[in-house]
């Protein structure tokens, strides 16, 4: 991405595309579109669009989280400064309204604008009640629907909608892209307690160490006793770990089979998600679609 005006941009951009990634939310949109046929190049453009936007959160999220490692890299917040991750975030956002603009559909941009807004939304909720050990799946579900889901939905949605779908199918899409971004987001989790170094480039273990409360930990705290939640107040409330804290903390989730429950409701939202495309038409798209439901149960990164 070229700014003659300031070279920091390309730098920073270029770090993060070279860095790969799975491109699923762009790939919803085209797969959306084409699904009805759509012509011209709109549907490119959202396509970038929903990529910004992602690229964009993502940057913010490192600042956030204080994160030094994405897909096995240096965040830019370490190789530059925090600084930087957010302008160049927030330019990428910037970018992602002026592509929504060159459509000229206020309806997308209706869609999109609401997405950005529900991700912040998302993130401020998550930064409120992560360290707290009360809070409960339906908390985290909103969390998650916020942060994650949102864009996977709107991916879908404006993908139908520039290609001339009927309402109804473009609320099937947006069905099935909030299904599939929980559970994508469910996946993400249990790769983090369970992933492989070498493949996710993340450390395992980084939820519990930045005290995130995620679905595998939320469902071991609820069926702790008096004692065993003295240990999660102390290194998720009080944020006072030692070296062995980890080991325990997976102990109580193979304890409660929070893992496995865990990948259980991964597997619900999968079924939610082909349920919503059972309302579509059959193509080719369609069965694109489905198998991307099944990659994202299977995925190991």
């Amino acid at each position: 991405m070229a700014s003659k005006n300031a070279p920091r941009i390309p730098e920073v951009t270029a770090h993060l595309i070279s860095a790969g990634g799975k491109r699923l939310r762009p790939m919803l949109t085209l797969a959306a579109a084409n699904m009805f046929g759509c012509t011209g190049d709109n549907h490119l453009k959202l396509a970038a669009t929903v990529e910004f936007i992602h690229t964009a959160t993502l940057l913010h999220d490192d600042v956030v989280d204080e994160s030094l490692k994405r897909r096995g890299r240096p965040t830019a917040n370490l190789l530059w400064d925090n600084k930087s991750s957010v302008l160049v975030g927030d330019y990428l956002f910037s970018r992602s309204f002026q592509l929504m603009v060159e459509v000229g559909s206020l309806k997308i941009l209706d869609i999109l604008a609401n997405a950005s807004a529900t991700i912040a939304e998302g993130e401020v909720l998550q930064l409120t009640v992560s360290q707290n050990i009360k809070t409960d799946e339906e908390t985290y579900l909103k969390v998650v629907r916020g942060k994650t889901a949102a864009l996977f939905s709107a991916a879908t949605q404006v993908g139908g909608q520039v290609a001339g779908a009927s309402e109804e199918d473009c609320d099937a899409l947006y069905e099935y892209g909030d299904a599939l971004g929980i559970a994508f987001q469910i996946i993400d989790d249990l790769l983090d307690v369970e992933g492989n170094l070498q493949i996710t480039g993340k450390n395992i273990g980084d939820d519990f160490r930045e005290r995130k409360l995620t679905m595998p930990f939320i469902k071991a705290i609820q069926n702790s006793t008096k004692s065993e939640l003295e240990f999660w107040k102390r290194t998720i409330e009080k944020g006072n770990q030692n070296d062995q804290d980890w080991d325990t903390a997976l102990s109580l989730m193979n304890k409660y089979q929070a893992i496995t429950k865990t990948r259980q409701e991964a597997e619900m939202w999968v079924e939610q998600a082909k349920r919503a495309l059972s309302k579509l038409p059959e193509s080719e798209m369609l069965i694109l679609l489905s198998e991307l439901a099944d990659y994202v149960l299977t995925r190991s990164k």
